[in-house]
């Protein structure tokens, strides 16, 4: 490896929107960030799923309403008959 190329590997303070602070490593020493762990929604359990446009009712009017995706016999491999028990 070259010396003197790579820069250097610091300790950095991040700095979150929300005013959240946390230490990590990084080659900058202070970064500036629009969201984190504490204020996303997917980590704090705020995320809401929304239905856009009725997808979930077109889905189950479509499909019978059944969400499971079982395969039946004679669709796709042929279905293997049970063992004959005594």
């Amino acid at each position: 490896m070259k010396t003197k190329i790579h820069p250097k590997y610091q300790n950095c303070t991040v700095h979150c929107a929300c005013g959240n602070t946390f230490t990590t490593r990084s080659t900058q020493a202070r970064l500036a960030v629009d969201i984190c762990s504490n204020c996303h929604p997917f980590f704090t359990g705020k995320q809401k799923f929304v239905d856009t446009a009725g997808r979930v009712e077109r889905f189950s009017k479509k499909f019978g309403g059944t969400y499971s995706f079982q395969k039946t016999p004679g669709a796709g491999a042929p279905a293997v008959a049970a063992p004959a028990t005594k």
